[in-house]
């Protein structure tokens, strides 16, 4: 699942990228030249489809059959549709479920991945930063195999990593929102019904908001530090913000604190640090790493 050239993950590429070239040009879907790209994202879009909808199909089946079943993001999105033990579900509703899925899906392998390979990039880059939050991690968790939810909460510098991390790059650069009434912001007019964008990145890059705003410091996100209101929002704000906000910043916390638990890692050297927008901030050439299981003296 992690070969972007395997089918499901390209899929998600490849909407990603029709996504992004839509967003930028109303009429890119009408162009001749672009009949063939326009027709690679509708496959995969069907791909993502119609294996959520056989993921979902299955674990219905499993659940009404009394079988035991990980309680996932697929196993909570079916409980919450109150569809697990009814048959006879409505089209519209199943349509809603799945799309709910695959946007789950998509934007939470998507954006964490990218986010954890960001930060193995500045931690790579800053031995200090990296020894100390690998610190928290053996303290907290030690050698234990499982990490709890209470693990969690202790291990608070590698949230300022993470959200530092998700400051400079934050893997969603941007976001949009529909003005729902006339408003005049520092005397320029914007009508109603037009639409805004919102660019993270930029934010998070500007000296107004925050002091040497290319230096990654976790200390910004210090739980004493004054807090980023309106200019740190990688997840968006207001009642519209990321629904899976809480459980990508879990996820990423859960991986990270494996990875620093049990492998050290030093980045290969001359590689390229470029950023690749394709809907989703990534490395451009990916992160190259030395990686040697903790204790031992062999690279991989």
């Amino acid at each position: 699942m992690n070969d972007s050239e395997t089918p499901f993950p390209k899929a998600i590429v490849t909407c990603l990228q029709g996504m992004v070239h839509v967003t930028r040009d109303v009429t890119f879907q009408f162009n001749p030249k672009n009949r063939k790209f326009i027709n690679e994202v509708r496959e995969a879009a069907k791909l993502l489809r119609d294996t959520g909808r056989k993921w979902i199909n299955e674990r219905k089946m499993a659940v009404q059959n009394g079988e035991d079943v990980p309680k996932d993001i697929l196993t909570q999105i079916l409980k919450t549709a109150g569809s697990v033990l009814q048959e006879n579900t409505g089209n519209d509703d199943e349509e809603l479920m799945l799309d709910n899925f695959v946007t789950f899906f998509v934007a939470g392998q998507e954006t964490t991945a990218n986010q954890l390979a960001f930060t193995v990039m500045e931690l790579g880059r800053l031995p200090e930063i990296l020894e100390k939050v690998k610190q928290e991690v053996d303290d907290v968790i030690g050698m234990r195999q499982e990490i709890s939810f209470d693990d969690l909460g202790k291990m608070t510098y590698l949230s300022q990593v993470l959200k530092e991390t998700l400051r400079l790059y934050p893997t969603a650069p941007g976001t949009s929102r529909t003005i729902p009434k006339d408003m005049t912001i520092n005397g320029i007019k914007i009508p109603a019904g037009s639409a805004c964008f919102f660019n993270a990145y930029v934010c998070g890059r500007m000296n107004k908001f925050f002091e040497d705003p290319l230096k990654f410091d976790p200390e910004r996100f210090h739980p004493d530090a004054a807090k980023p209101y309106y200019c740190y929002y990688p997840f968006s704000l207001g009642p519209r913000s990321c629904l899976g906000q809480n459980f990508a910043q879990m996820e990423a916390k859960v991986v990270m604190a494996k990875l620093l638990q049990r492998f050290d890692f030093s980045l290969v050297p001359g590689q390229s640090f470029d950023i690749l927008d394709t809907g989703t901030l990534r490395p451009k050439s990916g992160v190259m790493c030395n990686i040697r299981h903790r204790g031992q003296n062999t690279h991989g």
